[in-house]
């Protein structure tokens, strides 16, 4: 992706010499290894700064609600369509926003190198179709297409719906690819299976809220979670608040989430809290065939009412 870093650069550079844009949101080389972080820069000579490859995994719309200024942003597929989102949600104008487009070839799960790793990770590199991972005494040569994230693996969208200019060609969509096939499975257990399903998931939350922090839907000014009048969950470990804010914060995303994998990349812990959005993306598709973040032209189903709105989940 070296081609990739050095277009980044390049157009970053231009839209700050030319005076397009006040800043341009995009990614650094973080602290450790497998997290590149975000970063903002202001000024020409910061473009250097800019990297990109497997480690760019937070969704940089995140950086984006209400801001007042022009902003030059680093956007591949599933940060495209959140932008959308925003858009559409009016949270920023388009016409404040020089979108670069990034074709993307999935992003890695540090998770999963992790824990395959024979020791502590001391530096993960990309050299072409594999993955070396390196400790303080070993090295281990991985497969990169078996160390993609879930959500990268059953992408349908890895090429930017909206941009102003590309970094490379986009690249081939991945075709014959089963979205929900994960989803189908919960929903085929006994309903007695699938509670113990959802408890042995849930368990190990530590309500760190890391998954909500990273969501680019998540931009209310006060999350139902801080409100204390009327207070809707204890401040506590209690199952039942686990379950409500998981519950409740899918809901807030159903008809808006574009899958991008930032909660569960953020989670310290692990937990795949994309069963619960995928569930709901998977149920306005099969409603309404709708996939969110694809057009500025049309509104999210759940935003609007049709008398020909389909019920038949009205019980």
């Amino acid at each position: 992706m070296t081609g990739y870093v050095d277009k980044i650069r390049e157009i970053a550079e231009r839209l700050l010499r030319e005076c397009k844009v006040d800043k341009v949101i995009g990614f650094r080389r973080g602290t450790v290894p497998m997290m590149n972080e975000p970063c903002i820069i202001t000024k020409p000579g910061e473009a250097a700064q800019l990297v990109w490859d497997g480690h760019c995994g937070i969704n940089l719309a995140n950086y984006l609600t209400d801001r007042k200024e022009r902003i030059g942003v680093v956007a591949k597929g599933c940060d495209s369509r959140n932008i959308v989102n925003h858009i559409i949600e009016n949270k920023i104008k388009r016409d404040q926003l020089f979108i670069i487009g990034v074709p993307c070839q999935g992003m890695i799960d540090r998770h999963r190198i992790a824990a395959l790793a024979s020791g502590e990770v001391l530096a993960v590199s990309e050299r072409g179709e594999e993955v070396v991972v390196q400790g303080a005494d070993f090295e281990q040569t991985l497969a990169r297409a078996d160390m993609l994230q879930q959500n990268c693996r059953v992408c349908w969208h890895r090429n930017p719906v909206i941009f102003d200019e590309m970094v490379a060609e986009p690249v081939a969509e991945q075709s014959g690819v089963d979205r929900y096939q994960d989803v189908r499975h919960v929903e085929s257990l006994p309903t007695e299976q699938k509670w113990d399903f959802f408890e042995k998931l849930l368990a190990p939350c530590i309500r760190c809220y890391a998954c909500r922090n990273a969501c680019p839907l998540c931009y209310c000014p006060t999350c139902f979670v801080d409100e204390s009048r009327p207070q809707w969950v204890g401040k506590g470990q209690d199952p039942t608040d686990t379950r409500t804010f998981h519950f409740l914060r899918a809901y807030h995303c159903a008809g808006r989430c574009t899958d991008c994998g930032a909660c569960e990349r953020a989670c310290p812990v692990g937990i795949n809290m994309r069963t619960f959005t995928k569930k709901l993306e998977k149920d306005c598709y099969d409603l309404f065939g709708w996939e969110t973040g694809l057009t500025l032209e049309t509104r999210p189903p759940l935003d609007v009412y049709r008398p020909q709105d389909p019920g038949s989940f009205i019980k």
